[in-house]
């Protein structure tokens, strides 16, 4: 699905097609070992899982229309020490990443110490294509006041929405389209599948780039992406 002129959303993922350039955000690498240590029991099996969505996504768009994958901020899960099990879902991810093109990681909050753990890999704090700017969303980017910038992505609020029938509940992982000032924000979901995010309908927002979220537009990621309208219409709709 288009969310501007020059970008696509496939999946939990964006696609630049004019830079043959697909970000992937918040991989949180070694989530799973959180959860078990917090005696939530389940197989390893998250890296593996969005492996397997970046290969569809990518067979989708045309393995020879990628040349560069961002990372775009909390690729691993843990602040500082990181365990064995940790650096091995890092390992696998990359080198899986590697096949498809130039990586470049855009440090996310989370990772304090990622660059003693990863080498041959490009570092930027943000990335400028055009007159887009790719940042992790954590902090206000110094790029952000610059004129010749239109369009700003970023990661880090996680963003989900839940639709309650009354019988039940389901929740999705989203995508948000809005304002940050004078600019068009996209806001893109984690793509860890365990992380199923914060419902942007109650939850409290983690961005300083989300002040106000009513205007923003909902796009909802189930077998295909769909359009929700504004979280102002949802908000009437679902009480």
């Amino acid at each position: 699905m288009k969310l501007t002129t020059n970008i696509l959303a496939q999946d939990i993922f964006l696609y630049l097609p004019q830079y043959n350039t697909l970000i992937i955000s918040d991989i949180h690498a070694g989530f799973e070992e959180s959860l078990q240590k917090n005696g939530v029991l389940l197989p390893k099996s998250a890296v593996s899982e969005i492996m397997l969505r970046i290969e569809k996504a990518i067979n989708k768009i045309g393995l020879e229309k990628i040349k560069c994958i961002i990372l775009n901020g909390d690729i691993v899960h843990s602040f500082s020490k990181h365990s064995l099990d940790e650096k091995y879902a890092l390992k696998k991810i990359l080198d899986f990443l590697k096949k498809f093109g130039k990586i470049i990681i855009i440090k996310g909050n989370h990772d304090k110490i990622l660059e003693m753990l990863v080498k041959n890999v490009e570092f930027r704090k943000n990335l400028i294509l055009g007159e887009i700017l790719i940042t992790h969303g954590d902090i206000i980017d110094e790029n952000s006041k610059d004129k010749k910038i239109k369009i700003m992505i970023i990661g880090h609020e996680h963003p989900s929405i839940v639709l309650d029938s009354g019988l039940r509940q389901e929740k999705y992982k989203c995508f948000l389209k809005g304002k940050y000032k004078n600019k068009e924000l996209i806001v893109m979901p984690s793509s860890n599948t365990l992380i199923e995010g914060s419902d942007v309908l109650k939850e409290k927002l983690l961005s300083p780039y989300i002040k106000s979220i009513d205007s923003f537009q909902v796009y909802a990621i189930a077998d295909e992406i769909y359009d929700f309208g504004k979280i102002s219409q949802l908000r009437k709709k679902l009480g």
